[in-house]
């Protein structure tokens, strides 16, 4: 069934699309009625926003991923290997309305100022409103990568105990507990990084690179013993993590994201969600909340 006016489809029932402040108000009150009739059809930060074109970029250490949200509806993503890639790509031509980017290196200084006479863009960083109290000691040194993945799966998972594990350069631990507070967690080596340092700091260890699907249980030769130390002792670890978290929070969600996860995915005995798109969702929820506050 179509809408006679300007307006669109949800759950079947016809929304005007807001043009004034009270109107924004009534169909904010609105959709907040909806969202509890219809749970399935909420994303947690329903808004008159969606119906904007948002931009999110994470510059990583070893590349950039960029994606296109309409409210909380991903439409596409990408990878790029530097700066330079990504402001000669025709992506960031598109017509977006708000943008927000978050850094663990300077690269995002000069895409900043590209974008900043073409839509409103802001830099993620320890001041920036968060859906999330962040009991975290120092939130000053909390990398922005961390504390936006377990937004990510805070708004998949609220008001629940959430770890998040974000396998990628180092090994993150990011725990949410059910009350919605950020409480820290833990880093150690990434699986790249463990091969490395045995190949760097010893005289004879060959440098070798990860592989997907190693299962060789124990090492018969120098190749399948480092990758059995790294690759296996890495799942091993993050296995029995787990198992100390649900000796103290038995309902544990866990979910498991980064790029180096697919190293570690077939390896857990403990059940866990896959988000490969943590990082860029949890930016996204961001966006949406500062939007609406």
């Amino acid at each position: 069934m179509s809408c006679g006016h300007l307006g669109l489809q949800v759950g079947g029932h016809c929304c005007l699309i807001p043009q004034t402040r009270l109107q924004k108000y009534k169909f904010i009150q609105s959709c907040k009625i909806l969202i509890k009739i219809y749970p399935l059809l909420s994303m947690r930060f329903y808004s008159p926003n969606f119906i904007r074109m948002n931009l999110v970029l994470d510059f990583g250490n070893t590349r950039i991923k960029m994606a296109c949200f309409e409210g909380p509806r991903l439409l596409k993503e990408k990878a790029f290997e530097n700066a330079a890639e990504l402001l000669a790509s025709s992506h960031l031509q598109e017509k977006f309305e708000y943008g927000l980017l978050s850094s663990v290196t300077q690269d995002h200084h000069k895409v900043a100022e590209v974008l900043s006479p073409k839509l409103t863009v802001k830099v993620f960083n320890a001041q920036t409103p968060i859906p999330l109290k962040n009991a975290y000691k120092t939130p000053e040194t909390l990398g922005s990568d961390r504390i936006l993945s377990s937004i990510a799966s805070f708004s998949i998972f609220p008001n629940q105990n959430v770890l998040t594990i974000d396998a990628g350069t180092c090994i993150k631990y990011n725990f949410v507990n059910q009350n919605n507070e950020f409480l820290g967690g833990a880093i150690s080596p990434g699986i790249p990084m463990r091969l490395k340092a045995m190949h760097n700091f010893t005289s004879a260890l060959p440098l070798i690179e990860p592989e997907s699907g190693f299962q060789q249980w124990p090492g018969n030769d120098t190749r399948s013993s480092l990758l059995s130390g790294a690759q296996l002792g890495a799942a091993f670890e993050v296995d029995e993590t787990i198992n100390r978290y649900k000796s103290r929070y038995p309902d544990l969600k866990v979910v498991l994201t980064g790029g180096d996860s697919h190293y570690l995915s077939g390896q857990l005995k403990n059940a866990f969600f896959a988000n490969p798109n943590s990082l860029l969702l949890g930016l996204n929820t961001v966006l949406l909340y500062n939007l609406e506050n």
